[in-house]
């Protein structure tokens, strides 16, 4: 049966995530293994995001806006900013180091901050790929649009559409905004799946839940009814057939390649960011 996850609150230094993956009671949904809602938080002027140098292997980073900007570089010379509706995909693949910010432009006023992070692990036989980055906008995003149902594919396979974001297991990820009375229909019945209720409540095997649920489907539950004018991202894959080890910022399902790549950032052995290379995170020591 389907079953809610607590988020944890998460400081950063002036703005708070929710963080929801990895939860002790299912530490992955599909290759999920890690899920973040930035925000929503407003800045001063002069003040902003500021998430400084910092290295990842073995996994995908996505991220994806509803308000503001960060603006992302990393080790292999890209410089994009998003916004709303894009999606920034990055392949960590056997290494990589970035940073996110914001532009001038964005810091000198006040600024709104609000979407989300998500790390997918790479399967086993693509954990060492090399290492690249991916931007679309959200014009370029598959949608599926009926009588109060919009829904965007972010990333993956669902409802007859495909994403232009390369992946490398079967999974989904979708923005959708519905309105009350909707039917929301399982994308894929073998696939985990979950849902963040950012906006509005769904009702899933009788149970309803708000805005900030993180649901879990249980095996048979096949659709979610909208109760409330509702957003939320709908997310799931095929698990792996072993679960991923998660330290700092590495994934790996092996203890010895995250162990080498703590020494590597340890010893600055990670490629430096272009234009972005005077500050880093440290590493952060076990407790």
């Amino acid at each position: 049966m389907a079953f809610e996850l607590k988020a944890k609150d998460k400081d950063l230094g002036g703005f708070t995530v929710r963080r929801i993956l990895p939860h002790p009671n299912k530490r992955t949904v599909g290759p999920f293994v890690f899920f973040d809602h930035m925000g929503p938080a407003t800045f001063p002027a002069g003040q902003g995001i500021d998430v400084r140098p910092h290295p990842h292997i073995g996994l995908a980073t996505v991220t994806y806006l509803l308000e503001g900007s960060i603006l992302h570089r990393d080790s292999l010379g890209n410089v994009q900013e998003i916004h709303p509706g894009d999606v920034n995909w990055m392949t960590a693949g056997r290494g990589i180091v970035h940073s996110e910010r914001e532009s001038i432009e964005v810091r000198c006023s006040p600024h709104r901050i609000n979407g989300f992070q998500v790390w997918l692990a790479l399967p086993p036989g693509d954990a060492e790929v090399e290492p690249a980055f991916f931007h679309f906008g959200r014009n370029e995003l598959p949608h599926v649009i009926e009588d109060g149902l919009v829904m965007r594919l972010v990333a993956g396979r669902a409802y007859g559409q495909v994403s232009p974001v390369r992946t490398f297991s079967p999974m989904f990820y979708l923005d959708v905004v519905a309105a009350a009375g909707r039917v929301i229909e399982r994308p894929d019945a073998t696939m985990e799946t979950s849902a963040y209720v950012q906006s509005g409540a769904i009702e899933l095997a009788g149970e309803t839940f708000g805005a900030g649920s993180f649901v879990v489907f249980g095996a048979d539950d096949e659709v979610a009814c909208v109760r409330e004018d509702a957003r939320l991202m709908l997310l799931g894959g095929e698990p792996f057939e072993r679960t991923p080890h998660l330290d700092w910022n590495f994934v790996s399902f092996d203890k010895q390649r995250i162990e080498r790549a703590r020494q590597m950032w340890r010893d600055g052995e990670f490629d430096r960011i272009p234009g972005d290379d005077r500050e880093f995170i440290p590493l952060p020591e076990r407790p």
